[in-house]
């Protein structure tokens, strides 16, 4: 990301979006062993089918001492629309297979920003594009639609974490700028769009505040004396009014 007076060339930062973590079940259970049972008593017979009870490691178990269930069989990785909204988990059960899983009891973390089962509205992310708990500090955006392409996202988007399969559309909060913002000056041209600090705008390190977001240099407001520019954003101009003249 640069910072150029208008309208001189700018420079570039690329922020890639990793694909998210599947969770391994228990080896045990992955292959369809089980422990032995208590000599007298038969063995129960376990399986991966919805309806089946996971332990907390991750094992298939009797449902009596469960602390999920699975709801859904899917393909590794699952396709939309293969696990439930509400999954909490996602188990790598063998080749090509996994298990959606919901805990019986709460917490749930694949409730919105819960920070794991399905990335859906409302769950917070990193740059990375990894889901984090909305109540852990770090993260960089709050997800409000997954879109197949960042021209897809919604009229609220202010910023998008792309890969070659979805966009994620960010709205307010988090690290994502928005319009009336402060931010302190860069110490560099060429920065990173993490690195851009957002600041309180009667703070002495306040430098500029955001006035548009626009996809050419050429279509800020004329109120507006720099830019930031970051190559690939969803509108990679950020149009600032400079404060320290």
């Amino acid at each position: 990301m640069s910072t150029l007076p208008r309208p001189a060339a700018v420079g570039a930062a690329l922020v890639v979006l990793a694909a998210g973590l599947i969770a391994c079940a228990g080896s045990d259970a992955a292959d369809g062993r089980q422990a032995a049972a208590p000599a007298g008593h038969p063995r129960p017979v376990l399986r991966w089918t919805p309806g089946a009870c996971v332990t907390r490691d991750y094992a298939l178990t009797a449902c009596n001492g469960g602390e999920s269930e699975v709801v859904a069989l899917a393909a590794d990785p699952p396709r939309p629309g293969d696990c439930p909204v509400d999954t909490d988990n996602v188990l790598r059960i063998g080749a090509n297979r996994t298990a959606c899983v919901r805990n019986f009891l709460e917490p749930h973390p694949g409730a919105p920003g819960g920070g794991g089962g399905l990335l859906r509205p409302g769950d917070c992310v990193t740059l990375n594009g990894r889901e984090q708990a909305c109540d852990r500090p770090g993260w960089y955006g709050k997800a409000i639609a997954i879109a197949r392409d960042a021209a897809s996202c919604p009229s609220g988007t202010l910023d998008t974490l792309d890969d070659d399969s979805r966009a994620i559309c960010l709205g307010r909060g988090g690290q994502v700028l928005d319009r009336g913002d402060c931010v302190a000056r860069p110490v560099t041209e060429v920065i990173s769009r993490s690195s851009v600090v957002r600041v309180p705008c009667d703070s002495r390190q306040a430098w500029a505040t955001v006035v548009s977001f626009e996809r050419a240099p050429g279509d800020c407001p004329s109120s507006a004396q720099r830019y930031l520019r970051a190559e690939g954003a969803y509108r990679p101009v950020t149009c600032l009014d400079v404060l320290s003249k």
